[in-house]
C-alpha cells in the first residue's frame, strides 16, 4: 500500500503549480502606445524586453522611462517580478499593472507555487513564462500581429 502512496507524493513533488491571474485589456480602450516605468529594484535581467517583445507582438509600441511619468504617456505599466533560487535564479513571481490616468485597466500575475518545488520547469526562461500571461492581457483585445 505504501508503494501506491509514493507515486502520488513524487509526481506532486516534481510537478509544479503555477498560478496566472488575468484582467484583461478592454479592447474598447484601443491601448496603441505603453509607457513602461523602469522598476530599478528588479533584478531578471531580461524581464523589460520579454515585455516589450510580448506587446510588440500584439501591435503595441513601448518606452521605458524612470523617474515621472512623460507627458504623452497615456498608458503606464508598473511592474514587479521576483527571482528565486535553486542552483540558478529563475523568475517565481510577476505582477504588471497598467493604468490609465492611474486609474487600473488591467492587471496580470504570475506565481509559481512553492518555489517551483523539484519541477524543472521552474527554469524555463522569462520568456517562457511571461508570453502566455502577456497574451492572455490581450485575450480580448488586439490580436497578434
Amino acid at each position: 500500500m505504501r508503494k501506491f502512496l509514493r507515486i502520488p507524493l513524487l509526481a506532486a513533488a516534481f510537478s509544479a503549480c503555477t498560478t496566472v491571474q488575468v484582467s484583461p485589456i478592454d479592447p474598447d480602450l484601443a491601448l496603441l502606445h505603453v509607457c513602461i516605468k523602469k522598476n530599478p529594484k528588479v533584478q531578471v535581467t531580461d524581464f523589460v524586453q520579454v515585455l516589450e517583445d510580448g506587446f510588440s507582438r500584439h501591435g503595441v509600441t513601448t518606452e521605458v522611462f524612470s523617474g515621472k511619468k512623460p507627458e504623452h504617456c497615456e498608458f503606464v505599466l508598473n511592474y514587479t517580478a521576483l527571482r528565486s533560487w535553486d542552483i540558478s535564479p529563475y523568475l517565481s513571481h510577476a505582477e504588471l499593472r497598467i493604468t490609465r490616468n492611474y486609474r487600473p485597466v488591467a492587471t496580470a500575475t504570475y506565481h509559481l507555487e512553492g518555489k517551483g518545488g523539484l519541477s524543472l520547469m521552474k527554469w524555463e526562461g522569462t520568456k517562457a513564462k511571461m508570453d502566455p500571461v502577456i497574451d492572455q492581457l490581450f485575450a480580448t483585445g488586439q490580436r497578434a500581429k
